[in-house]
């Protein structure tokens, strides 16, 4: 069953303070659903992990280029959510050289569960992972939701059509469109 509104959790982040110094200059931040999306058009796109081959080579680096063309279309903020936790998502962000899309761990995958998107994928030693899939979110509704086929647990195949970047902006762009008279 779709949702219509993103489901109400808290994510445990970190985030930079340079006032603490030292090898480790970051602290603990929690961040609701509010924090992210209350008042505020905001792309979702989530993926099974951090450093997986699909994830590393496509999914991201697409969103990160094409963010700007988000922005034109209204977009807020776009968010990548998978269910790693947050140091793992601060060091995957780093090493693909992201600096526009914002990476949310959802370490424990609530989240994913809450959305119906958190599925088994032990058949490839990941354990529990969040479903390919991006959303559009205006407010904290869910506008739209591009899912990828086959949501299934130990999926032997790792379906991505309708979760990339292109599909979601050609989206926004067909509903800023006039409609034919």
């Amino acid at each position: 069953m779709l949702r219509t509104r993103v489901p109400d959790v808290r994510f445990q982040t970190r985030v930079r303070n340079d006032a603490l110094g030292g090898p480790n200059p970051f602290e603990w931040k929690t961040l609701n659903t509010d924090d992210i999306f209350k008042g505020k058009n905001v792309i979702v796109f989530a993926l099974p992990g951090a450093f997986t081959p699909t994830c590393s080579s496509t999914h991201l680096p697409r969103y990160e280029a094409l963010y700007d063309a988000f922005v034109a279309e209204g977009v807020d903020q776009v968010v990548c959510l998978s269910v790693n936790d947050a140091f793992v998502m601060y060091q995957w962000g780093k090493a693909q050289g992201a600096e526009k899309v914002f990476l949310l761990p959802d370490g424990n995958g609530e989240f994913s569960r809450k959305m119906g998107m958190l599925v088994d994928k032990s058949n490839l030693g990941f354990g529990m992972r969040s479903w390919r899939y991006a959303m559009y979110v205006e407010d904290g509704e869910i506008r739209k939701l591009f899912s990828e086929a086959e949501l299934s647990d130990n999926c032997p195949t790792d379906p991505f059509e309708v979760s990339d970047a292109d599909t979601m902006l050609s989206y926004l762009k067909s509903r800023n469109q006039p409609a034919a008279a």
